[in-house]
C-alpha cells in the first residue's frame, strides 16, 4: 500500500528512558521583532444560547493576513499594530453564523470582551441542486485542490505549542513563533519547512520518574496534518478504495454551506488507516477543515508506528489518536490556518501493579502570511522529522520578545501556563465542551 508511504508522520513520538540529551544550539538567523505600539484585544467567543465557550473558534482581522484561534476555554488574545486597528474582526465557527466586530469598539488590556456567535442552521432546499453521492463530492474535493488552494509559496508567521502530561498533571509544555515556508499546493515535489524564531519551555523531569517522552519533529509533524498538501493517506483517488464514505447532514461555515461527510476505513483492509469527517464546501469543494483519528483497534500494529523506541519490560499502548486541521478562505484561495494533535498512551511496566497515561498535545495557529518575497529556508534553517523541538527550542529564549506577537492563550510565562493547564482536563474528556 505504497499509498500511506507517509503514515508516520501523524504518529510521531520518541519514547526513551534514562536518556536526557543537551539542548541542540541551532544556528538560524533572525530578524528583529518590530519596535510599533500595539493595541492588545482579549476575548471570549462563547455560544449566544448556552454561554458555552466555543473551542478553536477563528478570530481573523478582515482584509489582513492576521489572525489567531480560541482556545479551550474559548479565550483569545490579539495584538493589533496600529495600522490594524480601524479594521473589523470576523468570528467564525463550526455551523454558526460569522460575527464582524469592530475593533475600535473593543476594549483593550486587561478586559475580556464577550463575543458571542448564533447557531446556523442550513434548510434542506439549499442542497436539493447539489449531488448526494459521498464518494463523488470527496472525487471532486481532491480534484480540485490545485485549484482551490494557494499556487505561490507563501511565508507565514505561525504558533506553536506542544505539551506532555502524566495522567492529568502537566510535566512539559514548550511554545514558539515559527516561520513556514508553504510551497504551492499544486506543486508536489517543493515540500514545506519550518524554522524557529523565538521559544520557550518548561519542564518538570522530576515528575516523570525514569521515563522521559520526547515528540519528534515539533512544528514539521503538525503540518503534516495539512491533508490538503499532504493527501497520502486520506485525499488521493487510490487512497479513497480503502475508505467508507457517508454523508450526514449539512452546516454553515463562514456564512456558506458545507457538506459533512463522515469516512471510515472499510473492514477489509487490516492497515490500521483513519476515520473521521470532512467539511467540504458546497459551492467551490474545498476542504475547509478535518476532523479524524487513527483506527487502534489493532494495538499491536498501532504501536508499531507510534513508537520508535522504548526501554525493556515496558509495554507501550496507544489509547486515542486524534487530529484536526482548518483552513481560511480570501478572495477565493484557501489557506492552512490550524492544525492540532493529540495522543494518548497507556505505559506498563512488567512488576508494576499500575499504569501510567502520558497524553502529547501539539498545536500550531497560522498568525500571519505573506507571499512577497518568499525565499526558501536552507538546510540548516529548517527543523527536521528527527529533532526534537524541546532540546532546540531553548538555543532561541528571550523573555523580552513575546509582547507584540499573536499566540494562543494563555499568553503568560510557561510556569504560569504549567500551573494553569494542570488544572484543566484536555479537551476530549471535557463533555461540556463537545461540539
Amino acid at each position: 500500500m505504497k499509498t500511506f508511504k507517509n503514515i508516520s508522520f501523524y504518529a510521531v513520538l520518541l519514547l526513551l528512558a534514562f536518556t536526557f540529551r543537551a539542548a541542540i544550539a541551532a544556528g538560524i538567523g533572525t530578524k528583529k521583532a518590530d519596535q510599533e505600539n500595539y493595541l492588545t484585544i482579549k476575548g471570549k467567543v462563547v455560544d449566544a444560547e448556552t454561554g458555552l465557550p466555543l473551542v478553536f473558534a477563528s478570530v481573523a482581522v478582515m482584509e489582513s493576513n492576521v489572525g489567531i484561534v480560541t482556545n479551550i476555554d474559548g479565550e483569545f488574545t490579539l495584538k493589533l499594530g496600529e495600522a490594524l486597528v480601524s479594521k473589523n474582526l470576523e468570528i467564525s465557527y463550526l455551523g454558526y453564523k460569522n460575527k464582524v466586530v469592530p475593533i475600535s469598539s473593543l476594549r483593550d488590556n486587561g478586559y475580556k470582551n464577550m463575543i458571542s456567535l448564533e447557531s446556523a442552521p442550513i434548510p434542506i432546499r439549499e442542497i436539493i441542486v447539489k449531488p448526494l453521492d459521498p464518494e463523488y463530492i470527496v472525487a471532486k474535493t481532491i480534484a480540485r485542490i490545485s485549484k482551490n488552494y494557494e499556487p505561490v509559496p507563501n511565508l507565514m508567521t505561525a504558533f506553536y505549542r506542544e505539551t506532555i502530561r502524566k495522567n492529568r498533571t502537566y510535566v512539559s509544555i514548550g511554545e514558539a513563533v515559527v516561520e513556514i515556508f508553504k510551497a504551492p499546493y499544486d506543486n508536489d515535489i517543493r515540500f514545506d519547512g519550518a524554522r524557529i524564531y523565538k521559544g520557550r519551555k518548561s519542564s518538570d523531569v522530576e515528575k516523570m520518574d525514569t521515563v522521559l517522552f520526547k515528540l519528534q519533529g515539533g512544528p514539521v509533524n503538525v503540518l503534516q496534518l495539512d491533508i490538503a498538501k499532504n493527501t497520502e493517506a486520506i485525499l488521493t483517488t487510490d487512497a479513497m478504495q480503502y475508505y467508507n464514505y457517508s454523508l450526514s447532514t449539512v452546516i454553515e461555515i463562514n456564512g456558506k454551506p458545507h457538506y459533512v461527510i463522515n469516512f471510515i476505513q472499510k473492514p477489509s483492509v487490516e492497515m490500521p488507516l483513519f476515520m473521521g469527517t470532512l467539511y467540504i464546501d458546497i459551492e467551490s469543494y474545498a476542504l475547509a477543515e478535518a476532523e479524524f483519528g487513527f483506527n487502534l483497534s489493532d494495538k499491536a500494529a498501532a504501536s508499531s508506528i507510534f513508537i520508535r523506541k522504548k526501554p525493556l519490560g515496558m509495554e507501550v499502548t496507544p489509547e486515542v489518536a486524534t487530529y484536526r486541521t482548518k483552513y481560511r478562505e480570501q478572495d477565493g484561495v484557501w489557506h492552512f490556518e490550524y492544525s492540532r494533535a493529540e495522543v494518548k498512551f497507556k505505559v506498563n511496566w512488567k512488576k508494576k501493579l499500575f499504569n501510567t497515561f502520558y497524553t502529547t498535545m501539539s498545536e500550531i495557529a497560522v498568525t500571519d502570511r505573506t507571499d512577497k518575497e518568499v525565499i526558501k529556508f536552507t538546510g540548516k534553517e529548517k527543523i527536521r522529522y528527527s529533532d526534537v523541538f524541546s532540546e532546540k527550542v531553548s538555543a532561541f529564549a528571550d523573555p523580552d520578545f513575546w509582547g507584540d506577537y499573536n499566540i494562543i492563550e494563555p499568553d503568560q510565562s510557561i510556569e504560569s501556563a504549567i500551573r494553569k493547564l494542570s488544572k484543566k482536563l484536555k479537551f476530549s474528556d471535557r463533555k461540556d465542551l463537545e461540539e
